[in-house]
């Protein structure tokens, strides 16, 4: 498409008859110059390319993603990562500090990452730090950098080259710097070594809610004292939420996070041996997935992503099945949005409520002012989403690295048409378009 191609002499036109604004659904058409938006007119206002009643999303912000890059690029990489997020109609990812080799704990590591995705992401991509005993003098250095924030863990991360914090250091961490500091919160002294089994529910026990409940507690009780600014990783437990209620009610700066696999798969629907579903914190039962639902409807969960967590398909252990030999993480960045849609729409939710899950929360958690939002100003990061559209998850049409799903075989609503990565047509079978990310969104 040449530029000033369109009406009006925008660059691209996007008409929808149910495009999703910040004010609600409605037809409009988004008008963009020079990779944002610069107008959004009536429908019939304007002509364009028209998408009639299939959705208009903006794209989504996924800011848990697992690249691994480099390092341990055979468990997934920044092309097959990105080609992914892309085909699920995500558009900005943030990339975890490990489990790439370096760990993302120094200024040079982040270097390291930034020049190992040069040239190959789909999506535009930014970058956590990693706050591990012993770094706390490089924290406002990577700050400075342009990291969104710091990656902690409580909890054995299980790759020995980041090890955890106990809340006298993640306290050590506030201090440094005052940014966002994103935790993995599970107690260790309530985290039981699993016995080898191929029973879902033997691992299951050993990681009980108490572990969760207790960790955020301590990461709650060091944010208060702190004044610092603290994000509850991928929460599982329900167990925690009058935790943060409380804590939220007191002034403490803490928000939390929850995955699509706690909100749609449940323990006593996991088959013997079926590896695939293992992740840590675990998914639990299904009344407690009923009950993420209400602290997400309520508000104390603020956003929904994926921790894309891939890894080889020897180390999930399909042919022994022994869940405690198996690594803990699900790949899923590619189908995060009907996964969640399918529940939601069940439950009652709109899209409005799914687009602010995924898309406009974790951007404004991070600070990314123009992603996550169809309004004036912002990046055109656009999805065409037929929302009425059902498909079968098919592994061999995944872009992860490896098609290793829990989802294989289900029925699910929602697929991406089409998506514009500021204002370009983009898919996952074209050349790379995305940028490299800071705090700054530039």
């Amino acid at each position: 498409m040449s530029a000033r191609s369109e009406p009006g002499g925008y660059d691209l036109v996007v008409r929808s008859r149910r495009a999703v604004l910040p004010d609600g659904p409605r037809p409009a058409a988004v008008c963009v110059r020079a990779g944002r938006i610069a107008a959004i007119e009536e429908y019939d206002a304007i002509g364009g390319h028209d998408l009639g009643e299939v959705t208009l999303l903006p794209g989504l912000v996924d800011t848990h993603v697992h690249v691994n890059e480099p390092g341990r690029t055979e468990w997934e990489g920044f092309a097959s990562a990105t080609r992914a997020a892309l085909a699920g109609g995500v558009t900005t990812i943030v990339d975890m500090p490990l489990n790439s080799l370096p760990p993302t704990v120094t200024v040079d590591a982040l270097a390291v990452k930034r020049a190992a995705a040069t040239g190959q992401i789909h999506v535009d991509v930014g970058f956590w730090g990693g706050a591990v005993p012993g770094n706390a003098g490089d924290l406002p250095r990577l700050h400075a950098a342009g990291v969104f924030g710091f990656k902690a863990f409580l909890i054995d991360s299980g790759v020995p080259e980041f090890p955890p914090l106990d809340p006298a250091g993640l306290a050590e961490a506030l201090e440094a710097v005052d940014a966002l500091y994103v935790v993995h919160a599970e107690d260790p002294t309530e985290v039981a070594d699993p016995p080898a089994s191929r029973r879902y529910s033997d691992f299951l026990s050993s990681r009980p809610p108490a572990a969760e409940r207790r960790a955020v507690g301590a990461v709650v009780d060091v944010a208060r004292r702190t004044g610092g600014r603290v994000h509850i990783l991928h929460l599982s437990a329900a167990d925690a939420l009058p935790l943060l209620a409380q804590a939220r009610a007191a002034g403490v700066r803490v928000s939390a996070e929850t995955c699509p696999h706690y909100l749609t798969l449940a323990a006593d629907e996991v088959p013997d041996g079926a590896t695939e579903f293992k992740c840590c914190p675990p998914i639990r039962g299904s009344g407690n997935r009923e009950r993420l639902w209400a602290g997400l409807a309520a508000g104390l969960v603020d956003c929904v992503v994926s921790d894309h967590s891939p890894c080889t398909p020897a180390l999930k252990c399909g042919d022994t099945g022994d869940f405690a030999a198996a690594w803990g993480g699900i790949a899923s960045v590619q189908l995060g949005l009907p996964v969640v849609w399918t529940a939601a729409r069940r439950r009652g939710h709109p899209l409005t409520d799914v687009v602010r899950w995924m898309a406009t929360s974790p951007a404004a958690l991070v600070g990314l002012r123009r992603k996550g939002r169809i309004a004036v100003g912002c990046d055109a990061d656009l999805v065409a989403f037929d929302p009425e559209a059902p498909f079968t998850v098919d592994p061999a049409a995944l872009h992860h690295r490896h098609p290793t799903t829990p989802y294989a075989g289900q029925v699910l609503t929602g697929v991406v048409r089409a998506t514009w990565l500021r204002g370009v047509p983009v898919t996952p079978g074209g050349p790379p378009q995305g940028r490299l990310l800071d705090r700054s969104g530039e």
